[in-house]
């Protein structure tokens, strides 16, 4: 019998599977647990239908986040810190307030999104890469200035 899964079931298929199981497991444990349903046409459809509009959205997203990528491709943002003599850097530079100062720009970028491998401890210009999705990533350079 053809079913179509709810839900990710372990050893048999993941969500919106279409696949094939004998009868008795079909009605004695999918159907009775509301894992899977008997795969009809009319259910067929619906999941495909689902499944392009899934695509579409995802599509529509990628575009956004080219968009914006594209408009901080090579940006510059300024970061200020406190320095002492001998130019000496007291603290640092992390993700958060470059994420900060990309918002004061005007653009809504989260500090996950920025990849920092560590905070940034002495002045100077820094490339860093913003990754927006596995797909769409863009760097920007920071400029870390004393006080």
């Amino acid at each position: 019998m053809k079913v179509i899964l709810l839900q990710d079931v372990k050893g048999t298929g993941k969500k919106d599977e279409i696949i094939e199981v004998s009868d008795g497991y079909a009605r004695n444990c999918l159907f009775k647990k509301k894992l899977a349903v008997e795969a009809t046409s009319t259910e067929i459809n619906a999941i495909n239908n689902k499944k392009k509009a899934e695509t579409y959205h995802k599509q529509e997203e990628i575009k956004a986040w080219m968009e914006v990528a594209n408009k901080l491709r090579n940006k510059e943002v300024t970061c200020k810190i406190k320095c002492g003599e001998n130019g000496k850097v007291f603290g640092s530079v992390n993700s958060k307030e470059i994420a900060d100062e990309l918002t004061a720009l005007g653009f809504d970028i989260d500090k996950k999104q920025i990849l920092l491998k560590t905070p940034i401890k002495s002045v100077g210009v820094y490339d860093i890469e913003l990754k927006f999705l596995p797909e769409v990533t863009t760097k920007i350079k920071v400029k870390v200035e004393s006080l």
